[in-house]
């Protein structure tokens, strides 16, 4: 269940002979081979806040310690979602721009702004998951979990990404839509074509990914026209169209909307569904004191969105001059918060490394975000993890993971593309 060692021993090598300033953390092959550790490691003991000159992405800041997060994340004034939260490589960049043009400030929803634009339009849609709501929807969630995993096959290996991880996530976010429930795997492929780059996950070229997009957005055009035209109800689609603060909407930033719930609702529970998975089987005492306590779900479920950090990061602009942990960072410079990173931190967690179940303060985590940007939908993902996992420990004694999984190409999406498992089955 291990990275091959020779791997991780040579990333490991690499990462404390670099001279520190060629370190780049972004660097999206490590993450998909899982030897990212070593570099965040290094930087946070000998340069907590990096620069990087020159890479793919162009020159960044990187922020890798818990409390200088904290310090980026909660200070809105000086570091800026405007000009986009994700770390884009410079061709993505160059090719985005051709299709659509020049980045429009509102093109990345509610996220990509900062006050006093922001908070309105992120209200329209937190009632959808406000506690009284994901309370009403609990029971349809178990019903869906327990339909998914009673299809299971058992004693024959089987993609868990596929069968578990995905299905789930796609039923909770078409709801939330009130998408065609028939069609909600679209929106698990949309996810994908958003998130990757070219020769990755299912987008073949930069034509391909923009073809993908337009059949999102004219299937979201669609029940725009149909939700704005009758009565409101209580999907995110509806309360776009008919609160005060974005029916008069222009299409980029409705579409901007439309990509950051599509993401958000998918990635972050689907990666951490596998996660948990993948990190029993990792730590296999931790899975025994599972099934011996299923008390310990709840725990179970934040310390892995701790471990997975399924986003890895979120970028800030500085909006002017400013200096953190003894850096000048300039005005107009890139500020990555490597969330991924402040989960190990050493001087805030201990023995962050270690998958712990039954950790005595498990929400304690940077996987959320803090401040304005708290993720919204942060509860569902929550839910979801909750229920699935009761459903599993009422069915399976054990479930195997037989290999490898094969992980995203991504150094903002932490996760996986496959996950092979077997259900032993019971003599």
């Amino acid at each position: 269940m291990n990275v091959a060692v020779g791997s991780l021993e040579q990333a490991r090598n690499d990462a404390w002979s670099l001279p520190l300033e060629k370190i780049d953390p972004a660097n999206a092959d490590r993450f998909q081979n899982d030897t990212i550790w070593p570099y965040f490691e290094r930087l946070r003991r000998e340069d907590p806040v990096h620069y990087t000159a020159d890479s793919a992405y162009g020159p960044y800041w990187s922020v890798t310690r818990w409390n200088d997060i904290m310090a980026v994340d909660t200070n809105h004034e000086v570091f800026s979602s405007a000009d986009g939260i994700v770390l884009s490589t410079l061709e993505s960049i160059a090719e985005n721009e051709k299709i659509r043009g020049p980045r429009d400030r509102n093109a990345g929803g509610f996220i990509s702004m900062d006050p006093p634009h922001h908070g309105p339009k992120r209200k329209t849609v937190t009632p959808v998951v406000a506690p009284d709501n994901l309370a009403r929807m609990a029971p349809q969630v178990r019903e869906r979990a327990g339909i998914i995993l009673d299809s299971l096959p058992i004693g024959q290996e089987f993609d868990w990404v596929d069968k578990v991880s995905k299905e789930l996530t796609a039923m909770t976010l078409a709801t939330l839509f009130d998408f065609p429930f028939e069609d909600r795997r679209k929106l698990t492929y949309w996810s994908d074509m958003f998130t990757n780059a070219p020769g990755h996950g299912p987008a073949k070229s930069w034509l391909h990914k923009k073809e993908a997009a337009d059949e999102c957005f004219g299937a979201f055009a669609h029940l725009w026209n149909q939700r704005v035209n009758a009565e409101p109800s209580f999907d995110m689609i509806s309360m776009l169209a008919h609160s005060p603060a974005t029916r008069n909407m222009d299409p980029r930033e409705y579409q901007g909307h439309v990509v950051l719930l599509i993401i958000g609702g998918n990635d972050t529970t689907r990666n951490t569904i596998s996660g948990s998975l993948y990190a029993l089987n990792k730590y296999p005492e931790q899975y025994a004191k599972l099934r011996a306590n299923p008390g310990l779900i709840t725990s179970m479920v934040s310390e892995t969105i701790r471990w997975q950090t399924p986003l890895a990061h979120m970028r800030r602009t500085a909006l002017r001059d400013f200096e953190l942990g003894g850096k000048q960072i300039k005005e107009g410079d890139k500020v990555v918060m490597w969330y991924v990173s402040g989960n190990r931190d050493e001087s805030m967690i201990a023995d962050p490394n270690a998958y712990l179940i039954d950790r005595e303060r498990p929400r304690q985590h940077l996987s959320f975000g803090f401040g304005i940007h708290r993720c919204v939908g942060n509860r569902v993902a929550e839910l979801q993890l909750q229920i699935i996992w009761e459903e599993i420990v009422k069915r399976f004694p054990d479930i195997r993971v037989v290999g490898e999984p094969t992980r995203t190409h991504s150094s903002f999406v932490k996760g996986y593309e496959t996950l092979p498992v077997v259900i032993p089955a019971r003599n």
